[in-house]
């Protein structure tokens, strides 16, 4: 092997012979284990939370591929409805064209191309994460046969009564010209007014204080228009006496009543609310429940208007207001009606006031718009039987979630759950598959053919339903839509339900549950058995990774890094703000000035893996990046140290006879525990403390001590020959056995070492991927020899603890004393003298004689035993004793000084409490190493 480790000379070369020899596909003969890769969309990139969750599922799929489990990781992307319109209706934009230029058919032409061109971006950035995904099963939410699966499951809910047409609001996006989903909405706080309007009284009814009128504060003076009541709390004394009656609306001159209802709150401005039904969600369930007329003051129905007044779809004040309205506020943008609004109320006195008001206002997430509350006819998938199933399985343990505690954010929202609007008025979509008739009835089928014979409709004249359905709906039904369904294929049959989903806790109500429900419903079985839920990945102080903030690392920057000006071109173009894109590079160059470093795909994958604690968000650190590219680069270095040491040298692996060593013997003991801590960790879903368990056995016990402690042995020439091949055995075959545990999470480091070493260790295969997984053995879990081992590395730390208080050389041979040795002290001795004389640089080495008096010595404990180290001849007294007393005086100062400024009762009174613990703490542990110094120049000075 190379004797540097470079990542690039391995890493794609390595993913294409796997992909291109199929050993991503189901082949293992036990016994099924299915994860469905979450679909991302066909438009985007791949950002932080991608690799993590990559990292963890690949994981898992390695790791019982190699338990022989017959895996299959199902690959695919979504269409992304809205978001890949929006891309082809810009591109259209920059040559003057709107997709009604092109009109339907030649618009989903031009996505398609898209599609077909840049689409797979994704994935190809997918594969360059080491992603062992069955590539041959990839799908595409828009693929035929998922398309057929969405038909037949639209048709199947709809017979079953769990589909409907209704007029209910929805949050429509007036830019996008569609509705959107609650999770498509951001609620952004900004600063606004409060407008207090004048209803007058009606019939000459006067207020308690004896007033003609009443006041209304609202946000939304435009919505006035289509006000069909004003509502007060049922207990509010003011106007107790006023339910029932009516105020004249002004402007329109309708009379609307005063009702009496819970929602209002009577410390909140006057007590009085406009209740508008059509226009605000909490006011269409005062209106149900008072049975309110419904005034939709907004746009006529998307589904009867005609293309060329599609344009009339973004807010704008209809004409059929009110018959009584004159039109003057007719097509006007309801920004606009709101100033004109206010403008009439006060030119006709009835302005109270206008107070400043902080408020949360919704935007489309996409258009950053603000959404319009609008009556709408639109589909509808009734949830709440469908969620009694969902609940259950949750309830009986056929679905489990890790961690245990958001099964109550799943619980809370499934037992609140509203009616889902699933159709969308974009063109880019499966298209909802309904048609109409010239007099208006709707008929579903899973295509126009079937429509016609099942209702004997002969050459009517039929239209199809121009919308398309909400993403999530064909993403609800994605772990068996992959697989066939409706079609009972052997697929379908061999691998669902799927095994694990890894997902965010922010799509549990939008994603998660949905599949669940339209599972449970349409197969009559769960999806999934166990829902992985993590957190997001943060920036390194904690903050939420965003564009606005600069703080976005893309995975792939880290493995194969990026320059400074290529970094900052990213993060700041496209900025309209100048003085944030200059904040933002600032920030960039002081936190990388000299851009990403190239740290490969496997270090990234075990920093996700490390970072990965049940539920909680990770806070992204490039440092412990630059910490496992430290450690890929050992077990590189231990890698070629055992291949220089094994190579064309008699490893015993044809069984011919060996000594094992208590050292070998200890390794292989601590193997054990680590195959078993490494195993039992990812089984619970743990892949911090199995990353942890593995990296704590690759650097702290094989490379750090092993890899020493056995060179006396392969060094000497005189060593016997069987102790030779059982220390060459053991340091290869335990190498080995690293490596696959090492693999899921460090696929191509361990395949390109496992390639060099197999045939060594005895091994045979075309892949290490395809290898059995480690299976610990506690037969060879050896007590005496991890007892023995450990004796000599305290006893090894302790020599050189004292070399470094001491500042003697490593490479000075120095003597030992043993004092309160134990007859166990005494046997460890005898059977390790050689290893320790040449390992820890020993001149000599002996056992204090009891009632002998020990000589001015530097001491370290082992156990209750002594190792002394005499300290006459090792220094050169007066030089010590001159660097020490400088060293001394400078800590006395420190102390004096920190001391004095704790000792100021104003600096005490005055710092904050933070300032104040620093101080306390830089004081303790100055007058420690005083101390300590202290106690060593008056052991040097009595030498």
């Amino acid at each position: 092997m190379d004797k540097t480790y470079q990542p690039h000379a391995i890493e794609t070369s390595w993913y294409q012979t796997w992909e291109s020899n199929n050993y991503f596909a189901p082949q293992g003969a036990g016994e099924p284990y299915t994860i469905a890769l979450p679909p991302p969309n066909v438009t985007g990139s791949l950002h932080m939370g991608h690799g993590f969750n990559n990292a963890i599922m690949d994981a898992l799929i390695r790791f019982r591929r190699m338990q022989g489990r017959n895996t299959l990781w199902q690959p695919g992307t979504d269409h992304a409805g809205i978001a890949t319109q929006m891309v082809v209706e810009r591109q259209l934009g920059a040559q003057n064209l709107s997709r009604h230029d092109l009109g339907r058919d030649k618009f989903l032409d031009k996505v398609w191309e898209w599609k077909e061109e840049s689409g797979g971006n994704i994935t190809r950035q997918i594969r360059r994460l080491g992603s062992s995904v069955d590539w041959s099963r990839e799908r595409f939410t828009m693929d035929d046969g998922l398309s057929d699966a969405v038909k037949e499951a639209f048709v199947r809910l709809h017979e079953d009564g769990l589909i409907y047409r209704g007029k209910r609001l929805v949050n429509w996006d007036t830019k996008l010209h569609t509705a959107i989903s609650d999770l498509e909405v951001e609620n952004h706080d900004e600063k606004g007014h409060l407008w207090n309007l004048r209803y007058p009284l009606a019939d000459g009814h006067k207020t308690a204080d004896g007033k003609d009128h009443l006041v209304v504060a609202t946000t939304r003076p435009e919505t006035m228009l289509g006000d069909a009541a004003v509502a007060v709390h049922p207990t509010d004394e003011r106007y107790k006496a006023l339910i029932g009656t009516f105020v004249e609306l002004p402007l329109v001159g309708r009379r609307i009543p005063i009702i009496a209802d819970e929602y209002c709150d009577p410390e909140f401005g006057t007590g009085c609310v406009k209740i508008t039904p059509a226009h605000d969600f909490n006011d269409y369930e005062v209106g149900k429940r008072h049975n309110l007329p419904l005034l939709n003051i907004f746009d006529k129905n998307a589904a009867v208007l005609p293309v060329a007044q599609v344009f009339n779809l973004d807010g704008s004040v209809n004409d059929e207001v009110d018959a009584s309205l004159p039109g003057e506020y007719a097509y006007l943008d309801r920004f606009e009606a709101r100033k004109k609004i206010v403008a009439a109320f006060e030119a006709a006195g009835l302005l109270e006031k206008i107070d400043d008001h902080a408020l949360k206002v919704p935007r489309g997430d996409r258009s950053g718009t603000v959404i319009e509350p609008w009556l709408t006819d639109q589909w509808y998938v009734s949830t709440k039987p469908l969620a009694e199933q969902a609940i259950a399985a949750v309830e009986d343990g056929r679905i489990q979630f890790v961690p245990k505690q958001y099964e109550n954010m799943y619980f809370s929202w499934m037992r609140d759950i509203q009616d889902w609007c699933i159709s969308r008025q974009l063109w880019w979509g499966h298209r909802i598959p309904a048609w109409y008739d010239e007099a208006g009835n709707v008929y579903v089928g899973r295509d126009e053919a079937e429509v016609r014979a099942k209702h004997n409709l002969g050459d009517s004249k039929l239209r199809q339903d121009d919308d398309v359905l909400d993403t999530w709906f064909s993403s609800g039904l994605w772990t068996f839509s992959t697989l066939g369904w409706p079609q009972q294929t052997d697929f379908l049959k061999t691998f669902h339900p799927t095994d694990v989903l890894v997902t965010g806790f922010d799509i549990i109500f939008f994603w998660v549950a949905r599949m669940i429900m339209l599972s449970l419903h349409l197969t009559q079985q769960i999806p999934f058995k166990t829902v992985y839920v993590h957190g997001l990945v943060r920036d390194g102080q904690g903050q939420k990774m965003s564009k606005s903030k600069g703080n976005v690392l893309d995975p792939l920057d880290i493995v194969d890094g990026i320059s400074l000006d290529t970094l900052l071109e990213k993060r700041t173009s496209g900025m309209m703000q100048p003085k944030l894109a200059e904040k933002i590079a600032k920030q960039t160059k002081a936190e990388f000035p000299e851009g990403i470093a190239s740290y490969g795909t496997d270090a990234l994958r075990f920093t996700f893996c490390s970072l990965a604690s049940t539920g909680r968000d990770i806070k992204f650190d490039m440092g412990r990046v630059e910490g496992y590219r430290n450690f890929c680069n050992k077990l590189w270095n231990a890698a070629n140290f055992v291949i220089e040491n094994t190579d064309g040298q008699d490893t015993g692996v044809n069984d011919e006879p060996v000594e094992l060593s208590s050292v070998d013997r200890w390794i292989i003991s601590q193997l054990q525990r680590s195959e078993a801590e490494v195993t039992r960790q990812l089984e619970q879903f743990r892949f911090d403390l199995a990353a942890q368990a593995l990296y704590e056995f690759v650097w702290d016990e094989y490379c750090a001590w092993y890899l020493e402690l056995v060179k006396p042995v392969l060094w000497d020439e005189n060593a016997p020959i069987e102790r030779q091949r059982g220390t060459r055995r053991t340091l290869i075959r335990v190498l080995e056995v690293a490596l696959r545990l090492a693999h899921p999470f460090m696929p191509f480091i361990t395949e390109e070492i496992w390639q060099r070493i197999k045939a060594q260790a005895g091994k045979q295969g075309p892949t290490l991927m395809l290898q059995p997984w480690p299976v610990a053995n506690e037969a060879r879990i050896d007590d005496a020899a991890e007892g023995d081992i450990e004796w000599v590395k305290a006893l090894m730390l302790g020599v050189r603890q004292i070399r470094g208080e001491m500042k003697i050389s490593m490479a000075k041979r120095i003597d030992i004393i043993l004092n309160n040795a134990s007859p166990e002290d005494h046997r460890r001795l005898a059977d390790n003298e050689p290893l320790l004389m040449k390992l820890a640089k020993l001149e000599s080495v002996r056992v204090l004689d009891q009632g002998e008096e020990a000589p001015m010595s530097a001491t370290a404990l082992v156990g209750e035993m002594q190792v002394l180290v005499p300290m006459a001849g090792l220094i050169d007294k007066g030089a010590e004793l001159a660097r020490l007393d400088k060293e001394i005086q400078r800590l006395d100062g420190e102390v004096q000084r920190v001391g004095g400024k704790l000792a100021n009762q104003g600096f005490v009174a005055k710092a904050p409490a933070e300032v104040l613990d620093k101080e306390r703490a830089k004081l303790a542990e100055a007058e420690q190493a005083l101390a300590k110094l202290i106690e060593q120049r008056e052991k040097i000075a009595s030498l």
